[in-house]
């Protein structure tokens, strides 16, 4: 820029908010005078006095349609909005609306000084030229910037502009539903709270984004803890919002400053990439209710997440966040409570539109990092033509990025870049008000973000007192739950005496010479002790307190905890280490880490359990016609360190009962527990005459219980 265009742009600009205040006082004039024409005790006062009311009526007409004086200009009301209509349709012109469409271009012409592309090339200057003066192939010339730059171009050009366009376009339509949202544009009296083009409400669509604000504290990756850093600084604090990424997260980093004061800073990334998805507050739909609301669930979520970290009451906090993330911590900033608590000392927004919203405590202090050709910060109706005074106490940071190709100049990247490399100054002055936040980071938290609080996984079955239980290999919660599980229990008949043979002192149910076996497969997807899966086998026996030859069937009918007869757990293959060891722990002595594949949909089934070299056994085919069926709840015994435990699996979902399965098991030739027992029951090569399948249960289930007292 010359000297001579360093002089002109700050006169353009002062002169373009003189305008835009005439233009107001014009209109307001207007208003009134509609208002006043519209007042139905002015038509009662003509009635009663004729001759000067209707006199007094025609001259507030005149008054706002004299093309000598304010030109077509009906404005406020309902009589204001048919009136522009009527004014639009006819092509009226008004002398406001002209004022301040000479404003605005002023505006266009103080940022062209310092980029003349917005002047010497043709396809956006056509633009600009059909949007001032109102000509109706204003979408064909944009049609024509976008063929010819491409839609990435196309933005990045007019960005510095976009504002002053979409005003431009809107006060000169015929659409009276814009022009409010074209006036708070031109005056900068507010932000904009409709869509430029249809006069659609913004609020109305910002509303649809409901919910109270959740944070979930979550645990970071490996490449992302590695990357964060261990000096709080400006450029440091802004590696670590690049570091979680557009994730949905947010960091909450204690920092111990050079005066031994520990201090807390709060940051917030931009939007969420992808479609409204309903849970993250930093959605598209969340960055929207951000921007036009002064508190939505992206800026309640991030108070979720201050008050589970615990600061206390009376700490420094200083807030930042990259676009959407910016827009809500301003209006975090707006929150009465919140800066009642504790002391909010700085707020820096990057890349976000935040012109009208300002923290409740004077003292805060607001910086603000934009670039002019990144179309974000202009959102709320304010770029880079802004001609108005900006707020007090707040450090406004507009620069012009030499690449400035739009969306890639709104990256937190090329922001973080650009300070580092671009804006010395401005990165100075910023670290020097952050001084007191330099320092050792002590702690630091992650938090996942949510519209609204989870409702728990296998809410309310799931939902019970929980304990920690130590066992030699480490805690385990109890009862250990299951949240998404796959299962199906296939029973066979073996011979009664083989089944005495395996179970010692227990007693087999007997159906005739034939007792009856279980082999358990379960899929636990989501699990307490992680993703596993399990195979048990079992023989059903009689109540261990009292055998019931008879009464064996009636009692298999009761609840779970009224029930005596169960499975007597032979053994149990496990696919995990740490879920073989809990077993071990609470429930029976023989459990073993083994590889198992299991693979279970609604006609097949197939099952393997050890590696190829030394398999235990292999469960596959097809499961036959199938019924729906109640879920069962198991009552399983086993032993461990020679006592005899009951525990009772806890189940609930849909289930469905095949009463000619055709899958068959076969045997392997592995060294293993399951195999032993099964060859010695004679299960090799056996079909089971009934299977339960279940393709979604929830499961829980306590530490075993001591059946005999010692």
């Amino acid at each position: 820029m010359t000297p001579d265009g360093e002089d002109a742009a700050p006169r353009l600009r002062a002169a373009a908010r003189e305008l835009a205040e005439i233009a107001h006082t014009l209109r307001e004039a207007s208003a009134h005078a509609t208002a006043a024409l519209a007042d139905p005790r002015v038509a009662a006062a003509a009635c009663r006095a004729p001759q000067a009311g209707w006199r007094a009526q025609r001259s507030l007409a005149r008054a706002i349609t004299n093309p000598a004086g304010l030109g077509w200009a009906p404005a406020g009301g309902v009589l204001g909005v048919l009136g522009a209509k009527v004014g639009g349709l006819a092509g009226a012109a008004s002398l406001p609306v002209s004022i301040m469409i000479t404003s605005l271009r002023l505006r266009i012409a103080a940022v062209a000084l310092a980029g003349p592309a917005l002047t010497e090339d043709p396809p956006v200057r056509r633009l600009i030229e059909a949007a001032s003066e109102g000509q109706a192939d204003v979408v064909g010339a944009l049609r024509a910037l976008v063929r010819d730059r491409g839609g990435a171009r196309a933005l990045t050009v007019l960005s510095p502009v976009f504002s002053e366009i979409l005003a431009l376009r809107a006060l000169l339509d015929r659409n009276p539903l814009n022009d409010h949202t074209a006036w708070l544009i031109a005056t900068g009296m507010g932000a904009a709270t409709a869509d430029p083009l249809t006069g659609l409400s913004n609020r109305v669509i910002a509303r649809l984004d409901r919910g109270r604000g959740a944070a979930v504290r979550a645990e970071p990756t490996g490449p992302e803890a590695a990357r964060f850093c261990r000096e709080a600084s400006l450029l440091g604090l802004l590696g670590d919002l690049i570091a979680i990424g557009t994730s949905g997260r947010a960091l909450i980093l204690t920092v111990r400053g050079p005066d031994g004061v520990e201090r807390y800073v709060l940051l917030a990334p931009g939007m969420r990439m992808g479609a409204p998805d309903g849970a993250s507050p930093a959605d598209l739909l969340g960055a929207f209710s951000a921007t036009v609301l002064d508190s939505g669930p992206y800026s309640r979520s991030l108070a979720k997440a201050i008050a589970d970290h615990r600061i206390p009451a009376g700490a420094d906090l200083a807030l930042i966040g990259h676009s959407a993330g910016g827009a809500a911590v301003m209006s975090l900033s707006q929150d009465a409570a919140l800066n009642a608590r504790y002391r909010l000392t700085h707020v820096i927004a990057i890349g976000s539109p935040i012109d009208f919203k300002a923290p409740v405590n004077p003292a805060t202090w607001v910086v603000s990092i934009t670039n002019q050709h990144d179309i974000i910060p202009s959102l709320d109706g304010q770029g880079a033509g802004n001609c108005f005074a900006e707020q007090p106490g707040r450090y406004v940071v507009d620069y012009a990025d030499p690449t400035h190709l739009f969306p890639a100049c709104h990256s937190l990247e090329q922001y973080a870049a650009n300070v580092e490399h671009d804006l010395p100054e401005a990165r100075a002055h910023i670290e020097r008000q952050l001084a007191p936040y330099n320092g050792p980071v002590v702690d630091r938290r992650l938090y996942q973000l949510y519209d609204d609080a989870r409702r728990p996984a296998g809410f309310p079955f799931l939902t019970v007192a929980s304990r920690v239980e130590p066992t030699p290999d480490g805690p385990v919660k109890l009862p250990v739950c299951t949240s998404d599980a796959a299962a199906l229990t296939a029973w066979f008949t073996v011979d009664a005496a083989s089944a005495a043979a395996v179970l010692g002192d227990a007693v087999p149910v007997r159906a005739g010479g034939r007792s009856l076996v279980a082999l358990d497969v379960r899929d636990h997807r989501e699990s307490t002790l992680g993703p596993h899966h399990e195979v048990t086998l079992g023989v059903l026996v009689h109540d261990p307190w009292c055998p019931r030859p008879v009464g064996v069937w009636r009692d298999l009918r009761r609840p779970p905890q009224w029930r005596g007869a169960g499975l007597w757990t032979l053994a149990t293959a496990l696919s995990t280490p740490a879920a073989a060891a809990a077993h071990r722990n609470l429930w029976s002595e023989h459990a073993f880490t083994v590889p198992i594949h299991v693979r279970l949909n609604s006609r097949t089934a197939a099952l393997t359990v050890g590696a190829l070299e030394t398999r235990a056994l292999t469960f596959s085919g097809p499961l036959g016609p199938s019924n729906r069926s109640r879920s069962g709840e198991p009552v399983l015994y086993s032993t461990r360190a020679d006592a005899t435990l009951r525990s009772v699996v806890h189940a609930q979902g849909p289930s469905r009962l095949h009463l000619a399965p055709r899958a068959r098991l076969h045997v392997g030739d592995g060294d293993h527990p399951l195999a032993d027992a099964l060859r010695t029951l004679g299960l090799d090569g056996a079909r089971p005459f009934l299977c339960c399948r279940s393709p979604h249960q929830l499961l829980r289930r306590d530490a075993g219980a001591h059946v005999f007292p010692t």
